[in-house]
Formats: C-alpha cells, sequence, structure tokens
C-alpha cells in the first residue's frame, strides 16, 4: 500500500472512530440497563421472599464479586490476544440471567441469576473498553467519557423502567428486557466484524511500559505502583458510597420518609441520571485541564454534599442526591485513564483491574452495609457513609501526569 492510499485509509478509519464509539457507548447502555434492574428490583425482591437487608447485600456480593473476578484476568489476556467477539458473547450471559431473575422464586435462584448477569459484564467490559481507547483517535479522555456515560445512563434508567413497567405489573415483566440484549448482540456482531477487521490498523500496538521520557512527564516504576495504589484507594471511596445508594437509597427514602417502592425509584432515576451526565463531563474536562484536577474535584467536592444529606428533608435530599451523582461520577473516567497514561500498552490489563476492583469492592461494601444496616438502621449507613469522600485529600500525592500535546 503507497502512502497515498494509507493515508487514505486511516481517515476512513478516524472518520467511523465516532460512530463505533457511539455504538460501543450503546452497547454499555443496554448491559447496564439490564444489570441496573437488579438493584431497582430490590424492594420487590425484599418483600416478595421476605429477605433481610443482609441478604440484599449478599445479592449485590455475588452480583458484583462474578463482575470482577474475571476482569483482570481477561483485560491481561486480551493485551497480547484481543478478542472481539467476547463483546457478544457478555451480553449473552447478561441476557440469560435476566431471564432467569424474571422468574426467580427462591433467593438461591436469584444468587445464581445475577452471577450470570456479573459474569456476563465481565467479559463485555475490558474490551469494550480497549475499542474505545482504539477509536479514541487520542482524545482518551473524551472517548472514555463516551464509553462511560453509555453506561452510567444505563444504569439510571434500570430503576425508571422497574418504576413504570416492573413495579405495577410483577417481576415476570422483566423478562420483555431479554429484546434489547437480542438487539444489542445483534449490534456487537457487526462492531466485532469491524474490531477484528481493523483491531491493527486504526491503533499500532503497544508494548507494555512504565512512562518513559517524551510521551508524558517521566515518573519512576515507585512512584508509578504507589499512584496506583493512591488510585485504588480512591476507587474504594467512590464506589463504597455508590453502593450505599444503588442498593440501600430507595430503603432509605421509604423507610425515613414513607415513599412508596415506586416514587422512590423515581429518585433513584434522578440520581442515576445526574452521575451519567457527570460521566460524560469528567473525560474531556480531564483532557483539557488534567485529570487529576478533574479527581480533585470529584471525589473530594462531593463530601459537603455527603455530610450534610443525612440531615435534609424529602426535598434536599432528593436535590443534595443529584448533586452528587453529577459531581462523584465525574471521576471513573479520569482515574482509568489517568492509570492507563501511567501504564502504556497495558490498556486492557488497566481496564480489567480497574472494573474489576469497582465492582468487587461495590459488592463487599453493599454486603458490609446490609449486615450494618440490619444490626443498626438505614439511617445510621448514610451517616458513616457521608464521610467516605473526605478519602479524595489523597489525591495531594498524586504526580502529574500530562501528555507534551495537552494544553
Amino acid at each position: 500500500m503507497n502512502n497515498k492510499d494509507a493515508s487514505n485509509s486511516t481517515q476512513s478509519l478516524n472518520n467511523t472512530a465516532m460512530t463505533v464509539l457511539l455504538a460501543v457507548s450503546f452497547m454499555h447502555l443496554s448491559n447496564d440497563t439490564l444489570q441496573s434492574l437488579i438493584p431497582a428490583m430490590y424492594p420487590l425482591l425484599k418483600e416478595g421472599l421476605a429477605l433481610n437487608f443482609s441478604q440484599v447485600g449478599l445479592i449485590t456480593l455475588v452480583f458484583q464479586l462474578c463482575s470482577s473476578i474475571f476482569q483482570p484476568v481477561i483485560g491481561w489476556y486480551t493485551d497480547k490476544k484481543p478478542l472481539p467477539y467476547s463483546l457478544p458473547v457478555g451480553m449473552t450471559f447478561s441476557m440469560i440471567g435476566v431471564v432467569m431473575l424474571s422468574f426467580a422464586h427462591t433467593f438461591p435462584m436469584v444468587l445464581f441469576s445475577v452471577a450470570l448477569t456479573g459474569l456476563g459484564s465481565s467479559v463485555l467490559h475490558p474490551e469494550a473498553s480497549r475499542l474505545a481507547h482504539m477509536a479514541s483517535g487520542g482524545k482518551r479522555g473524551l472517548a472514555q467519557s463516551i464509553f462511560q456515560v453509555g453506561g452510567n445512563f444505563g444504569s439510571s434508567l434500570g430503576p425508571l423502567l422497574a418504576a413504570l413497567l416492573i413495579a405495577p405489573y410483577g417481576q415476570s415483566n422483566l423478562i420483555w428486557f431479554s429484546l434489547l440484549a437480542v438487539g444489542c448482540i445483534l449490534l456487537m456482531l457487526r462492531i466485532s466484524r469491524w474490531y477484528r477487521a481493523n483491531l491493527y490498523r486504526l491503533a499500532p500496538a503497544e508494548k507494555p511500559k512504565i512512562a518513559k521520557h517524551g510521551s508524558v512527564d517521566y515518573i519512576s516504576p515507585k512512584k508509578v505502583y504507589f499512584s496506583i495504589g493512591i488510585l485504588l484507594v480512591l476507587i474504594f471511596s467512590k464506589y463504597i458510597y455508590l453502593t450505599s445508594i444503588t442498593s440501600y437509597y430507595t430503603f432509605y427514602l421509604i423507610h425515613k420518609f414513607g415513599v412508596s417502592i415506586q416514587h422512590s425509584q423515581y429518585f433513584l432515576f434522578l440520581y442515576l441520571f445526574a452521575a451519567a451526565v457527570g460521566t460524560f463531563l469528567g473525560g474531556p474536562i480531564g483532557d483539557r485541564i488534567g485529570r487529576k484536577y478533574v479527581i480533585w474535584i470529584s471525589i473530594l467536592g462531593v463530601a459537603p454534599f455527603t455530610l450534610a444529606m443525612p440531615h435534609l428533608s424529602l426535598l434536599w435530599t432528593v436535590v443534595f442526591s443529584v448533586c452528587i451523582g453529577f459531581i462523584l461520577s465525574s471521576a471513573f473516567s479520569a482515574i482509568l485513564v489517568y492509570a492507563q497514561e501511567l501504564m502504556p500498552g497495558r490498556v486492557g490489563l488497566i481496564a480489567g483491574f480497574f472494573f474489576g476492583f469497582a465492582f468487587g469492592v461495590a459488592g463487599i461494601g453493599s454486603a458490609f452495609l446490609g449486615k450494618l444496616a440490619d444490626s443498626t438502621s438505614i439511617e445510621h449507613v448514610y451517616f458513616i457513609c457521608s464521610f467516605l469522600p473526605l478519602i479524595g485529600l489523597l489525591t495531594a500525592f498524586l504526580p502529574n501526569v500530562r501528555k507534551q500535546n495537552q494544553p
């Protein structure tokens, strides 16, 4: 191929990249919509199966552990040998889990159903994140935000759809969401073919390495691993707080303010929709001003809202929860791309490890918070969790990682 042909081919691929990013975002939306139906079902499952908060926490633990355990392994393997067709395979697992959950009338069957859905997420996320990275055209923060906002918007749809279609009519209506999964699988098959065909043309292979002179500010290997550790602690604080909202916010509103199950899911939707908007903005802002500043603002900046929320009326609780969702959610894209810039060439490993760690922490945290709610109260859980964003002070120890072409 001559230089002109190569240039035209690259231009054609770059013109296609935004379409691919939007398709990946839709895949993430579909996957996380199915997954978000699980916590949205908690009030119905708790009432129908006479569950306590510890059992609700165990459902989240099983789901999140199955989502997390395999992700770093899959990410590490696909750094060496990408698996484009893992995308429809992952969605198939999620679809089977949701179908089984629609007929689950025993606690063990619920656990098995959510385990399958979690496994689907574990298979899908590393390669979908790699595909977003590959189609980024160098704007990695924007690409990750487009990818993430699909997932966050999908997560916000779960409670709304549950309130409209499941709460009034019953658990069995969940099976209709398998149609969304079928449509997504068909799209994934097409995108997977494009992914395989352009794998080495659109994004030249990078060798695993620690940050070197030239591409980013030089950081010693010891500082890189120390920084990764800080990022994981920040993920811990973020996702423990997030799981307190996604798993128990509806119960908190029902118990403290006496709202109905249906209305509590509307309020959860508002929080999750705000989180989707925040996710979209976090990546491109990080591209412009630096990811460390976004992490500062996102995690530590949300502390005044979390500290105040346990003491507010229903109206201000809902308002503050929207502010929390918007601010706190902007961190993950920035954290993920920051870590990938610290360790270039390990895109799949970093994505799998950070997604896996986040899901695992959320699952363990949910189980712990459920036990704490049973032994104290759901209000006490929110009071304890309100201090978690103060861990954001550790951001001060992160080095400035700025590519030379950044402003």
